[in-house]
């Protein structure tokens, strides 16, 4: 008998150890039975399982308060990545984040879910203005949190891992940076990307894209930019990361289905031959017969793969 690391089992075992040690209530049924040796093994696992802390506010803007969700391993100081959820930029919030973070906080990386302006809210850049500040937040209370700011990834998956990327490549850029947010003389760089089937570079997206994927991407980018891409496109350029390469950015590593009828493969291609002729150190992970998004992307293959890519760039040598 054990008791589970993950579902609704482990959050029942928490509640029950912290209320038996504060208020030496008995034993609630579900451990009834278990031996001596089952409880200790259980609270020694429960030890190790990441700290959570939900709904932190990092930042108040127009009156609306931003949040994240953070999960901290219990190995202590361990290298931060930051998660920006999907949604075509328009839906979706922080809690998408918890499967990924939750699996990576057991390969001893601290990981930040974060929520942040929809474009229902507010149009591009207020996304990117308020993920900077979030990462400003998340570098000026690592030590209150217990991880390492002195590397910090990003990653995120479809319209979030356009955003990851966006973030990643213009560490600097004064339109991008904004002022949402205490910490603003906190830097916002990034030391590593991992991007899942990105949007890279807006003013080419539609020409690329599937009758299917026009369907999704037209209102989205509308949405976005307050127009479709060739209306306003110094903003298409100023959102898309392509146009932002240059030598200083972080190690980057692209996954993306060969088989994706919404996000075109060759947005990640143009990311990746950008790169390369920078002669910055990138990985094109092309995961074969998948769409957009699903269990391809996660078989042990290509987690090891980012794991060890984030070992990599993250972990101080």
């Amino acid at each position: 008998m054990y008791c589970k690391i993950k579902g609704p089992l482990t959050l029942f075992c928490q509640r029950s150890a912290h209320s038996m040690q504060q208020h030496m209530h008995p034993i609630p049924h579900i451990l009834r039975g278990l031996s001596f040796a089952s409880l200790l093994l259980s609270s020694v696992l429960l030890a190790q399982s990441p700290q959570e802390v939900h709904d932190l506010v990092y930042a108040t803007v127009d009156g609306k308060t931003l949040k994240l969700d953070l999960y901290v391993p219990a190995t202590g100081h361990a290298p931060l990545v930051i998660y920006v959820h999907g949604g075509v930029w328009r839906n979706g919030d922080k809690t998408s984040g918890r499967s990924f973070a939750t699996a990576l906080a057991a390969e001893g990386f601290a990981v930040a879910s974060l929520d942040f302006r929809q474009t229902v809210q507010a149009p591009f850049p207020a996304n990117i203005h308020d993920i900077k500040a979030g990462i400003r937040f998340l570098r000026a209370h690592a030590g209150q949190y217990g991880y390492s700011a002195e590397r910090i990834g990003i990653t995120g998956e479809s319209s979030g891992a356009h955003l990851a990327l966006l973030a990643g490549v213009t560490n600097g850029v004064k339109e991008l940076e904004g002022n949402v947010g205490d910490q603003l003389t906190t830097a916002s760089d990034v030391q590593a990307i991992v991007s899942y089937f990105a949007a890279t570079d807006l003013t080419t997206i539609l020409a690329q894209s599937t009758p299917f994927g026009l369907g999704v991407r037209e209102p989205g980018l509308t949405l976005l930019l307050g127009a479709l891409p060739d209306k306003v496109p110094e903003l298409a350029r100023l959102a898309s990361p392509v146009f932002h390469v240059d030598a200083g950015d972080p190690p980057l590593y692209l996954l993306h289905g060969d088989r994706d009828p919404q996000m075109p493969v060759n947005q990640s291609l143009q990311m990746w031959g950008v790169y390369k002729a920078a002669k910055l150190d990138v990985t094109f992970d092309p995961v074969h017969g998948a769409v957009h998004g699903g269990p391809l992307f996660f078989t042990p293959e290509h987690q090891q793969a980012v794991v060890a890519f984030l070992r990599r760039t993250l972990f101080k040598p």
